[in-house]
């Protein structure tokens, strides 16, 4: 029987390593996955890749967890905000490593890791220092800059449902990258509002299907 729920939060996130690739869904707070951040920093791992689209907000979910100075680099298309005080202060200190990348082009490496393509030719950063190091080609009168794909070792995702075969069912934009993080990395781990029963979840609204998931725990556990 395949039953991929975990009874806790921490159990679920017991193997994250010291330096893994860490992939965390959500825009801003919207798909967050706070409760599995929380028992990642109880957990203790440090020197962190983390990939998200911004570097923490105020002082919870990923802002907590680079307060604690768990996060070694980080990878995102927006870091800096009003409240995202804790990742500028340990950017300004050298504390931490950043890595900027345009939106659609953070969206499309962490697709392409999933979809298996091995990278792909952008228009967005030609030109720029985001260019810098990096092979260009000119296609049909366009010069584009090489991007490569984004792979992970886990994933943090937050899903509004789950069962236990891993399928999971998103609120609205709150799905944001949770369906293409969940695909890029070699453990997805989602944290659902509630862990029906099979059969419950109407097959054509399922978003990410089960194989790209290993793990289903309930927030609330």
């Amino acid at each position: 029987m395949i039953d991929k729920t975990f009874k806790t939060l921490e159990r679920a996130v017991a193997d994250v390593h010291d330096g893994a690739t860490v992939m965390i869904g959500g825009f801003g707070n919207a798909g967050m996955p706070s409760a599995l951040i929380d028992a990642l920093i109880a957990q203790g791992a440090r020197e962190l890749t983390i990939v998200n689209n911004n570097a923490g907000n105020g002082e919870t979910g990923l802002a907590a967890l680079i307060r604690a100075k768990r996060v070694r680099k980080i990878v995102c298309s927006f870091p800096r905000q009003a409240d995202s005080h804790h990742f500028d202060a340990l950017y300004r200190a050298g504390e931490i490593e950043l890595e900027l990348t345009p939106q659609g082009n953070l969206a499309e490496r962490i697709r392409a890791a999933g979809a298996g393509i091995g990278g792909f030719f952008t228009p967005t950063g030609y030109g720029t220092l985001l260019a810098e190091g990096k092979e260009t080609r000119e296609i049909a009168g366009r010069n584009y800059v090489l991007e490569s794909p984004i792979h992970a070792d886990f994933a943090l995702i937050k899903a509004l449902r789950g069962d236990r075969w891993g399928n999971l069912v998103y609120r609205k934009t709150a799905r944001n990258f949770g369906p293409i993080m969940a695909m890029a990395a070699k453990v997805t781990i989602a944290q659902v509002q509630d862990i029906v029963a099979l059969g419950e979840l109407d097959p054509e609204v399922i978003v990410t299907p089960g194989i790209f998931v290993q793990r289903v725990v309930k927030e609330a556990a």
